[in-house]
């Protein structure tokens, strides 16, 4: 409506000024006096006039000292018989000037149809206005249904290759016999291999799933169509099948081509489990994608890539042969392949020479490739903001501990009690770690705030694992629950700082009874079996498998790990206080220990 009022208003203003520019022309600045024939004649004999003009029914008078007079005659009559019925004397006619002008096409078109030719065009114009309008709400509505997938068409500058894309060596391998597909259809169908639908790409967030796909498209060289799962759905019924159709028409017009959806498993869940009726949309959005799949021409050289990291529940009917078959499964980086996704992350960065990328690899486990790229993002952002014109160790090791715990909080300050009992929380953790054989080694300890944090204790692995044993899950209920045994052996007290390490002791204990199976008491089984509702998207019920007994039995054995873990932490602790104060005098005096000098506080045991 606001847009419509400020063009009206436009369209007024406008018509206004060429009415004024059309005034200023027909209308001169002074209007001459206006005589009779009686004046006329006086002043013909009285010998006062110099010319005269005539214009049709009117006389354009100038007397000698250049003064203007207008007569109006009658148009039936010319002048010079006008003159001669009032018998003036020819010689003083002979001393005027007469000029007879007739009448210019361009203002008798600008004076005489004009004025009755704007108001016509105007109310026109408004009325066409009014209708182009509607015509363009009309259209709106005809696009409503459209895809809005954004299509990207390979070029040099903004063109990705498997190079661009580390760590998913795997993954690569598979996805290069989609690109042969893509390059040479032809070597396959005359074997009648049929070219492969769907590819759905699998993985957790981060891993690089939409770059991969990308990727894919600039190593065939074809363009390249993405849309989110999301985006197909609306409140209207029917809208999302028909941006499918006309998705799928659009990759058949553009052939060979790759059509990407992002987070399919908005609308490819299991169908029938929501509480949609039976005109659920995202049902029948999901309904004409299976269609527009099996509808593919096996010449047709389309391939539908999708990517999701929640494969558990998509419907059976999207995963099955000819549709989405091929599963390409992105892992987490080891370290290696953290250091090469590094390495293609800092090409445009200005890194100083001591920086060792294997270094930064080591510090940064179960780091996904977008956490790695927004790790040297930070880096990059605090160099700047010292004015370095290089992004150093210290850099990147700092923003290692913003991404994992979030920013500093140096204006959280802790008065001196607080920040002693923080001091002994936080030495507990790590003197525990230090001391236990299965745990990973301490990195840093650090009393500044970050996050909700006041103080934190990192323990990084030296090496990737992916089996864990139980005596490394027990080690590590003792390193929870060291912070707030130190606080208790030394002060006699306990406070709130350990909140966050009795959760994570709580949950860690009930996962080694209910899902790893590492209770002798408990045996060899898992307790209860979650359940989701899929039109929801979340756990929200967790069905129980076992009896009321039973589930006194397992907060008994949860008691018991955790107690037991306490009472080994609380061990260590009181046989190595002189080291636990000394690991507090540092903090106090620096606030952060890195790994060497936490390590020479035990020198002398060595």
């Amino acid at each position: 409506m606001k847009k419509i009022t400020k063009q009206f208003l436009i369209a007024f203003l406008f018509f206004l000024m060429f009415a004024s520019i059309l005034s200023f022309i027909t209308l001169p600045a002074e209007r001459p006096a206006a005589v009779n024939v009686t004046t006329l004649l006086a002043q013909i004999d009285e010998e006062k006039i110099e010319s005269i003009t005539v214009r049709e029914n009117q006389l354009d008078i100038t007397l000698v000292g250049g003064a203007k007079q207008v007569l109006e005659k009658e148009s039936s009559e010319s002048l010079s018989t006008l003159l001669k019925n009032y018998n003036v004397n020819p010689d003083k006619l002979k001393k005027i000037a007469i000029d007879v002008k007739s009448e210019s096409g361009v203002k008798f078109w600008a004076v005489a149809i004009l004025p009755f030719l704007i108001p016509f065009l105007f109310i026109f114009g408004f009325f066409w206005f009014m209708m182009r309008q509607a015509q363009g709400a009309n259209n709106k509505a005809m696009s409503f249904g459209q895809s809005r997938a954004r299509e990207f068409n390979p070029n040099k500058k903004l063109k990705i290759t498997f190079n661009d894309v580390a760590g998913v060596k795997e993954a690569k391998k598979e996805l290069v016999e989609v690109v042969d597909f893509l390059k040479n259809p032809k070597k396959f169908l005359a074997l009648g291999a049929k070219i492969p639908k769907g590819v759905l790409l699998l993985g957790a967030p981060g891993t690089g799933k939409t770059l991969l796909a990308k990727a894919v498209a600039g190593e065939a060289n074809v363009p390249f169509f993405s849309i989110s799962g999301s985006e197909f759905v609306e409140m209207f019924v029917g809208v999302g099948a028909s941006r499918v159709r006309d998705l799928f028409n659009k990759a058949k017009k553009n052939a060979p081509c790759i059509v990407f959806i992002d987070e399919i498993d908005a609308v490819g869940r299991q169908r029938g489990a929501g509480l949609g009726g039976s005109h659920d949309e995202r049902e029948q959005t999901l309904n004409q994608i299976l269609v527009e799949m099996d509808g593919f021409d096996p010449r047709t050289n389309v391939i539908i890539m999708a990517a999701t990291n929640r494969p558990d529940v998509l419907d059976s009917a999207l995963l099955r042969p000819g549709r989405f078959d091929r599963r390409v499964t992105l892992d987490m980086p080891d370290i290696n392949d953290r250091e090469e996704i590094l390495k293609v992350h800092s090409k445009e960065k200005p890194l100083a020479k001591n920086i060792s990328l294997r270094k930064v690899a080591e510090r940064t486990p179960g780091f996904s490739g977008a956490d790695l790229s927004n790790l040297l993002n930070e880096a990059a952002i605090l160099a700047a903001l010292e004015n370095k014109k290089e992004v150093s160790e210290y850099h990147i090791l700092h923003s290692i501990d913003k991404v994992l715990l979030g920013p500093e909080r140096r204006s959280y300050i802790l008065n001196e009690k607080e920040k002693e009992i923080t001091a002994y929380h936080e030495a507990g953790h790590a003197l525990v770690a230090h001391e236990l054989p299965h745990t990973d080694p301490v990195s840093k300890i650090s009393i500044v705030a970050r996050g909700s944090a006041a103080g934190f204790t990192l323990k990084l692995p030296t090496e990737d694992r992916r089996l864990h044993s139980r005596s490394e899950f027990l080690e590590d209920l003792a390193v929870m629950l060291a912070g707030q045994v130190a606080e208790r052996i030394v002060f006699n007290e306990v406070t709130t700082g350990a909140q966050s390490d009795l959760r994570q002791a709580t949950t860690l204990a009930k996962k080694l009874i209910t899902e790893y199976g590492m209770s002798e008491k408990m045996g060899l089984r898992t307790f209860g079996e979650r359940e989701e509702l899929i039109f929801l998207g979340k756990e929200i019920h967790e069905q129980r498998d076992y009896s009321e007994k039973t589930a006194e039995e397992i907060d008994k054995e949860i008691h018991r790990l955790t107690d037991e873990a306490a009472v080994l932490a609380e061990k260590i602790i009181k046989e190595k206080r002189r080291y636990l104060d000394k690991i507090v005098i540092a903090l106090k005096a620096k606030e952060t220990i890195e790994t060497d000098e936490f390590n020479a506080l035990f020198a002398d045991k060595e």
